[in-house]
């Protein structure tokens, strides 16, 4: 969230900014606030879950514009969530701020939500562009500003933390980064840029030293923590106030005027901290005094030499070695092989799933997908377990939990949820986390489609790379409440077959046939997809079904990966078209004639059938046929039985292929 106000601020003093011609030069990028951008930029679909093939375009678009530059990008992605209060009270702040975006989008109003998988497909779009890109243990900010020094180049990015470090190239802001007008003749083509001159900040307010920064951002309470004791400081000290900050309404505005007026009165951090700690009460002096040097000291603190990594591809993290993370998973980690989600399982024992523009008066999309969930955390927190033990059902108390939170109609809930019992050769005496590697690959695809409750033997006839997708819609049809409908099935897998039809004209290899009936089929989707919709209310019922598919989906992409990928990974860009699912699933309803538009390449139409046949097989002959509504009455004594929650609860989930999964309940408003 960064320092609060602090960018309205810098924003409406144009004179804190050069203007730059940016070509010819390494550029560090904030991965993460750049996929943010991007998305929000181009006005995408936000309430039907996510088109990632847009997203990926305007990836491609913008590291294209780069290379026209000859500007040599590199992303530095966050990792988890770093341990303490502070921390957690933002991440739960957030939470609850996506939440509230998420059903203010499902009633109809504007808002912006970002898709479930639109980091993952971002980090596939980098990979497959050849992006160099390394995912950081924790937060990014501070290595990637370590980089951007160390190379002495701009920094992009979009965190208002970025104007208290030291970058002597500056800080670019991507709102003032003019990627899409490129100025120039080639070969002297250059991305116009404004970056900000944390000089040019300090000289405005006299003798302010640039060290005295990051006290300030501490003061304000950003990311890094905010002190309660502060709060007593802001009170008591009577900071300077100028003429540019005493209009109507900038109370925030000169908070930040005077806390940096009155810094500029201090040679050094120190000073200022005795000042700061003169302030409070005595008893609290020396704590808060230890604090605020500590907070200091680390502040630009970087985990890692990226320098390194991006040259050699050796990530070493402190944090790393001093936590004994397994090197395979620092390695993976580093890649964006795994996901963000496994170190905050293992490091904190905490996860936040977020939320979607789902239906809120059923339970979260998030529920289909505990016992996948629970399975990944019992293969990274199994080192409870003994070997006479190992894969036998044991009870609640006996097992470890991760927090998990996530929505409860319109709250935030935190869930104590037990690991998964795993089959004996997954187990600690047998296996330490760091050996998981060395398991054979065919115990560990066992693994992961008795999870999913599929066998082999049916995914053997579809495409490598769509048998997991495929495994995962399996397991979403059978559970997924409401039941799947047959429409909402063959929505789902004609999006994943036009999908398909893309990515064979687009590009066909050596082993794609029939290459012209492709293109002629996918000129006909084209035409259907541009015919104007009637009907653009979103159906909340049908928005949810697809919600829990992308739940299931991404946590069966996250075990793949701790599993080292049993299965080809898809490509999340061609996987799923949130707009062009919904409006099939609309016409699929009233008639099957959308069908039809496969008709035209003989090879796409089949493996559609193929698709649609292999999950059908998959649950009972007479799953999709209409079933009697219940009686007003049981949906009434069905729905007072929801509404029935305690504090504190245990509830055992049934066991799915002999995994014992257990839950522990606690909801918080």
């Amino acid at each position: 969230m960064g320092i609060p106000g602090l960018t309205r601020y810098v924003e409406e003093h144009g004179e804190f900014f050069t203007a730059l011609r940016l070509h010819d030069a390494h550029l560090v990028i904030d991965g993460s606030s750049l996929y943010h951008r991007l998305w929000l930029e181009g006005g995408l679909d936000a309430a039907r879950g996510g088109d990632y093939e847009a997203l990926a375009g305007a990836v491609r678009g913008f590291f294209a514009a780069l290379r026209a530059c000859r500007l040599r990008a590199h992303v530095v992605l966050d990792g988890g969530r770093e341990p303490g209060e502070a921390k957690l009270a933002t991440r739960r702040q957030r939470a609850r701020q996506r939440l509230e975006a998420a059903a203010a989008l499902g009633r109809g109003a504007r808002g912006a939500a970002l898709p479930l998988l639109a980091r993952d497909a971002f980090r596939q779009v980098l990979a497959g562009a050849g992006v160099p890109f390394v995912q950081c243990l924790g937060e990014a900010d501070r290595d990637a500003a370590a980089l951007a020094r160390r190379w002495g180049c701009p920094l992009l990015g979009s965190d208002s933390d970025f104007y208290t470090f030291r970058l002597p190239a500056g800080y670019c802001p991507l709102g003032h980064f003019q990627w899409r007008d490129i100025a120039g003749d080639s070969p002297e083509r250059y991305i116009p840029a404004r970056c900000f001159s944390a000089d040019k900040l300090c000289t405005h307010f006299g003798r302010l030293d640039q060290a005295l920064l990051p006290l300030f951002a501490l003061l304000s309470g950003n990311d890094h923590g905010r002190l309660p004791a502060l709060d007593t400081f802001l009170c008591k000290a009577r900071l300077p106030t100028r003429s540019c900050c005493r209009r109507r309404g900038a109370r925030k505005h000169r908070q930040i005027c005077g806390l940096l007026s009155w810094l500029a009165g201090f040679a050094n951090p120190a000073a200022a901290v005795d000042s700061v700690v003169h302030h409070l009460p005595e008893h609290k002096r020396e704590q808060v005094r230890e604090l605020l040097h500590t907070s200091l000291d680390q502040y630009e603190q970087a985990d890692g030499n990226l320098e390194d990594y991006f040259e050699s591809r050796s990530y070493e993290s402190r944090v790393g070695w001093e936590l004994e993370l397994p090197r395979w998973m620092l390695g993976a980690l580093a890649r964006g092989d795994l996901s963000p989600f496994m170190t905050d399982a293992l490091i904190l024992r905490q996860t936040f799933l977020h939320v979607q523009v789902e239906n809120m008066q059923r339970p979260s999309a998030h529920a289909v997908a505990l016992p996948i969930r629970q399975v990944i955390y019992g293969l990274l927190l199994n080192a409870g377990q003994d070997s006479e033990t190992c894969g036998e059902a044991k009870l609640p108390a006996q097992l470890p939990v991760v927090q998990e939170f996530d929505r409860f109609q319109k709250t935030l809930k935190k869930t104590f949820v037990q690991i998964a019992v795993l089959p004996v050769s997954f187990c600690s005496d047998h296996l330490p986390l760091d050996k998981l590697t060395e398991v054979p690959m065919s115990d560990r695809l066992k693994l992961l489609l008795e999870t999913l409750g599929v066998k082999f033997s049916i995914l053997e006839p579809i495409p490598s790379h769509l048998q997991l997708p495929l495994a995962v819609t399996c397991y979403w049809t059978r559970y997924s409440e409401p039941i799947v409908k047959l429409h909402h099935l063959k929505a789902l897998l004609l999006g994943i077959v036009f999908g398909e039809l893309q990515r064979t004209t687009s590009s066909p290899g050596p082993e794609v046939f029939h290459v012209q009936d492709n293109k002629v089929a996918y000129d006909h989707f084209l035409k259907w997809k541009e015919k104007k919709l009637q009907n653009t209310d979103l159906d909340l019922d049908t928005a949810h079904t697809f919600c829990q598919w992308q739940c299931c989906l991404q946590m069966a992409l996250y075990l793949n990966q701790l599993l080292s990928s049993p299965l080809p990974e898809p490509d999340l860009t061609r996987l799923y078209s949130g707009t062009v699912v919904h409006r099939l699933c609309h016409e699929l309803k009233s008639s099957p004639s959308a069908e039809s538009l496969l008709s035209l390449s003989p090879k796409i139409d089949k493996l559609y059938f193929d698709l649609l046949h292999t999950v059908k097989s998959a649950v009972p002959s007479d799953f999709f046929q209409k079933k009697k509504s219940k009686s007003c009455k049981e949906k009434k004594k069905a729905t007072n039985q929801e509404e029935t929650t305690s504090e504190c609860v245990t509830m055992e989930i049934q066991p799915l292929h002999d995994l014992n999964r257990f839950v522990l309940l606690e909801v918080e408003d």
